[in-house]
């Protein structure tokens, strides 16, 4: 089935409508919430876009999220997820957060939360969310059904960025103001144990898949650091080779965008200054520089798809992970060039989600 000529307010109607009538075709959408470079809509306006893999990333259609009253605005899109079990697309901005129906593209409910929302984390059974607040002293746990708070967890760290384990053991929260990960137990939705300190708040962060390990990204650094998620400890700390300091668009620190292959054979990272990306051996540490990928504009996140085939720069390039060669480039419909720091992977097949990537290269192994 080719997935084309949707309207814009639908979504994946026809492959609802495929799946009904026996086509079980497995097809591959790439999700990308907007705007997602601060709140600059000229990198593809506001909503969720849609993009067929299958198809060389062309434009499907346009997700409605929320409307910029006349003299205000856009709110800037702070973070995605999704969860395979429920069929539920999360998205939220500095203010607010909405759950989405993937199949209907309709909204299920849209709340503000005190201190606002950054960049949220799905427990594997897609029943809480773990929803920092915006930069702020706190994480909300959300019911994922209902968008109703269940606790807080306060760090005071500037919570900012949230990943969870991918056996749903272990919540990993980083803030922008502190030089410590937290990790949170979410059986009882506290922190039971921190690590660090690394050698300057943390930034983008990501970690193995048998949550063993912990790269990340911290000020001023053009590199990584790696951490011990069993002992705490902070193992080793990587600067680019040959770096050349330059001016930065975004976000103040020259590497803000970590990822690992799903294989974890290679960790990725972004180089600001010089609108590239830093590939590294992650089989061994300190990983080793293996090359570097060149870009059109200026790296602030960076992810894989599920099969570990591409990688997603925030430029809107989509990376072939073998040949490190450019495939393709994000359009909308008006064949504007998109970019977002915030998009992951989705698979349908029948007419429901059978699989939902992150908006992290979380390792894949376990």
């Amino acid at each position: 089935m080719r997935a084309t000529g949707f309207l814009i307010a639908g979504c994946l109607a026809a492959v609802a409508v495929a799946g009904q009538s026996g086509n079980t075709i497995e097809r591959h959408y790439l999700y990308v919430a907007e705007p997602g470079i601060r709140n600059y809509v000229e990198y593809g306006g506001i909503g969720v876009l849609v993009f067929d893999i299958d198809d060389g990333y062309k434009f499907v259609k346009r997700i409605p999220t929320w409307e910029t009253p006349k003299g205000k605005e856009p709110e800037n899109v702070k973070g995605i997820a999704a969860s395979s079990v429920t069929g539920r697309l999360y998205v939220t901005t500095f203010n607010r957060m909405a759950a989405l129906d993937i199949a209907t593209g309709n909204k299920i409910w849209d709340r503000d939360y005190e201190g606002g929302c950054d960049r949220l984390a799905i427990s594997p059974d897609g029943a809480t969310l773990y929803v920092p607040s915006f930069e702020s002293a706190f994480w909300n746990v959300v019911n994922a059904s209902t968008g109703d708070v269940i606790t807080k967890i306060e760090t005071k760290s500037g919570s900012h960025n949230t990943i969870y384990s991918l056996d749903g053991s272990r919540v990993y929260l980083a803030g922008l103001r502190s030089p410590f990960l937290s990790v949170a137990d979410p059986r009882t939705h506290t922190v039971v144990q921190t690590v660090g300190p690394f050698s300057k708040p943390i930034r983008p962060f990501t970690v193995n898949g048998s949550g063993t390990l912990v790269f990340v990204n911290v000020n001023d650094l053009p590199g990584f650091e790696v951490g011990d998620l069993q002992s705490g400890n902070v193992l080793c700390r990587v600067e680019f080779q040959g770096y050349r300091p330059g001016p930065l668009k975004r976000h103040g620190c020259p590497s803000h965008g970590i990822a690992l292959t799903p294989n974890e054979k290679e960790l990725w990272v972004t180089d600001g200054a010089n609108n590239c990306l830093h590939v590294f051996d992650a089989t061994v540490l300190p990983p080793k520089p293996l090359t570097i990928v060149k870009l059109r504009d200026f790296p602030g996140w960076i992810s894989f798809s599920i099969d570990g085939r591409h990688a997603y720069s925030s430029t809107g390039e989509i990376i072939d992970t073998r040949t490190r060669k450019i495939v393709a480039t994000l359009k909308d419909e008006n064949s504007r060039a998109v970019q977002s720091e915030k998009l992951l992977e989705i698979v349908i097949q029948g007419g429901k989600v059978t699989r939902a990537g992150n908006q992290f290269g979380i390792g894949a192994i376990q």
